[in-house]
């Protein structure tokens, strides 16, 4: 009998410290809808980081982050974000119990290094004579990221002419990193590309906006996911031109 009441006071000593542990873990945390406003930046310079992309999974919208790496989004207190960047490791976001819609959340991404080979130099050698060979037909792949088999996806038809190589292609990691390669290279252009019809002096010329009035329209321009990659300047143009009276009609602007 003595045994199993010191048992029973036991646990009744140990219940409220397991609730103000549940408390402090946030584990009944109530959902609330919050307008989230962050900023992204690089953990290896510290510069901000543009035109990142950031998800909501839960209703699978979404944001971009601007030129000075500021970005804004409505989502629950509880969720996480998905954020990617070209050159950079993604990342899966939780919001702190803590945090203030007043604030600004600085979000930092790890860059991404990619390996150079290393070169030797040797001394001078005899030029071997190259007259009467063959020359082959040429290519804008770079050598480093030619495939060994298919530089695109191989037909079904491959895998019973060319079972090896079709094979190679879905399980070498080898080809796997260099398709990743080409993709990270095929963004970084069409970010070129469209960095180049929209920026801040795009937006300030089209508009008549200060530096700071262009960020803030920037980013709500770019909470709509208008413009694609591709997007040509006269595109650009009449986008921001169409949009900005709409801005100006949901900011009560003159």
């Amino acid at each position: 009998m003595t045994r199993l009441l010191k048992i029973f006071l036991v646990y009744v000593l140990l219940s409220p410290m397991q609730g103000i542990y549940a408390q402090d873990s946030g584990i009944d945390e109530d959902p609330i809808l919050i307008r989230l406003k962050g900023r992204l930046i690089s953990r290896g310079d510290s510069m901000p980081i543009p035109y990142a992309n950031i998800v909501y999974p839960r209703n699978r919208t979404g944001t971009s982050s601007n030129a000075g790496g500021y970005f804004s989004i409505e989502m629950l207190n509880i969720d996480s974000l998905s954020v990617t960047a070209m050159g950079f490791k993604s990342r899966s976001i939780r919001i702190p119990h803590n945090f203030s819609e007043t604030n600004v959340l600085t979000i930092y991404m790890q860059p991404v290094v990619y390996p150079i080979r290393e070169v030797q130099v040797t001394g001078d050698k005899n030029r071997p004579n190259m007259e009467g060979i063959p020359v082959g037909k040429s290519t804008n792949i770079p050598q480093e990221l030619r495939g060994d088999a298919f530089n695109e996806k191989p037909p079904v038809l491959a895998a019973f002419f060319n079972p090896l190589s079709y094979w190679q292609y879905y399980l070498s990691h080898k080809e796997k990193e260099k398709r990743r390669v080409r993709e990270a290279v095929a963004l970084q252009k069409n970010w070129e590309m469209h960095s180049r019809n929209y920026n801040k002096e795009m937006v300030k010329m089209l508009t008549g906006l200060n530096d700071e009035e262009a960020d803030d329209f920037m980013v709500w321009f770019n909470s709509q996911n208008i413009l694609p990659y591709t997007s040509t300047e006269y595109e650009v143009r009449a986008s921001i031109r169409e949009y900005f009276e709409v801005y100006k009609t949901e900011k009560n602007i003159r």
